[in-house]
């Protein structure tokens, strides 16, 4: 089976779906709000299950040059620096860690030219036994498919769903920023990937590519929306007794580059597809940061939808193969996710955290964060063919 499918968002998970569609002779049209094809935001990093599927996507190789190994995982710590874990190399999984831009960059450059459009917001979108037209000012277009990968406020989930709850805020907020870490001393291995955990807080250090690391600091706020004039010097300030090189990394982020997001998080949808059009990636199941999987499941979400589509005789029965694999997995990550939070940012668990983390025996932790330790990190993905030539 083969067609023509209109990506709605031109993000990592949208991205994603075209290079896949193009794998299993698909055409594909991505639609994108934005004036200029971008990604926002700071860092992330991306582990085995989600290399899995930038490997059948076509582009694992690429990612690998790109990307950076990251010992977070491994690598945990206490505000005044103690350790509480610590990874060995070669003992220990490696995260692969990215500036966002850069794993969307190497993603566009997979998708035929021609295929994206931008400076196109859609508006709403009907659907009959034939195929489904999505609508914007001043056009409209139609295809075979729909899929709806525009994010966590997803405006293909509100007019499908309208039921639907908004996105939900999970009482935490968080900063974000990418240092140039050439001026910062590293003499015990800091900058290979670390968490911090404080009392209703944790810091998150990745290296990234060309010499710079993503940090986040996440913690608890009583309401969302809550802004600051310097928002660097109110973390600064949050973060001022906190180990090396956690303050230099602050000071080396420009003003204007940090980040303060609030995390939230979607209720589970009942279905990810109705009649012709499917939900992928954070507009069917946005998830807080704290498993590192919400880029990496928008991955996973992209290959399955085009092997369903490769495989399936029609694009019902593919779309009903693609939600019975889909939402299982990524609502309980989603729930996983959630609770990991709770317990990470919650100063009355904090020292119980701790003392479990700290008893437990080295082996026992590095197995835990070994590629296939856990559920999450043990997915394969399913098989996609070589990809079709199509102009």
């Amino acid at each position: 089976m083969t067609g023509h499918a209109i990506v709605v968002g031109g993000g990592i998970g949208g991205l994603a779906t075209a290079v896949a569609l193009r794998r299993i002779g698909w055409r594909a049209t991505v639609l994108e709000r934005a004036p200029e094809l971008g990604e926002i935001g700071a860092g992330m990093s991306q582990a085995p299950n989600a290399l899995r599927a930038l490997d059948e996507l076509g582009v694992g190789e690429q990612a690998r040059a790109t990307g950076v190994p990251s010992y977070s995982a491994g690598n945990l710590r206490l505000p005044d620096g103690r350790h509480l874990q610590r990874a060995r190399r070669g003992e220990a999984t490696p995260l692969l860690a990215f500036h966002r831009a850069d794993l969307h960059g190497l993603l566009l450059e997979a998708v035929p030219g021609g295929w994206v459009r931008t400076g196109t917001e859609v508006t709403g979108l009907r659907q009959d036994d034939g195929g489904v037209t999505v609508v914007w000012d001043g056009g409209e277009l139609s295809a075979d498919l729909v899929i709806g990968a525009d994010g966590i406020r997803s405006t293909v989930r509100r007019a499908v769903w309208p039921d639907a709850p908004p996105p939900r805020f999970l009482g935490r907020t968080a900063w974000l920023g990418v240092a140039d870490t050439s001026g910062i001393p590293s003499d015990s291995g800091e900058l290979s990937g670390s968490i911090t955990m404080g009392p209703g807080a944790y810091f998150l250090i990745h290296p990234i590519s060309r010499g710079r690391a993503y940090w986040a600091f996440v913690t608890t706020a009583d309401r969302p929306d809550l802004r600051y004039e310097q928002e660097k010097a109110e973390v600064a300030a949050r973060l001022a007794g906190w180990h090396h090189p956690i303050p230099d990394l602050i000071a080396a982020t420009p003003d204007k580059a940090v980040i303060h997001i609030d995390i939230r998080d979607l209720d589970p949808l009942p279905t990810y597809v109705r009649g012709r059009v499917a939900l992928l990636g954070d507009a069917a199941h946005a998830m807080s940061p704290d498993r590192g999987q919400g880029a990496g499941q928008s991955l996973e979400d992209a290959v399955v939808l085009a092997a369903a589509l490769h495989t399936e005789s029609g694009i019902e029965a593919a779309l009903a193969r693609y939600d019975a694999e889909r939402r299982p997995r990524t609502q309980a990550t989603a729930r996983g996710a959630r609770a990991d939070g709770r317990r990470t940012t919650s100063t009355a668990a904090h020292r119980t955290l701790v003392t479990m983390i700290r008893l437990m025996p080295a082996p026992l932790w590095r197995k835990g964060i070994a590629a296939d330790g856990n559920a999450t990190w043990r997915w394969r993905p399913p098989r996609l063919p070589e990809p079709t030539t199509h102009s």
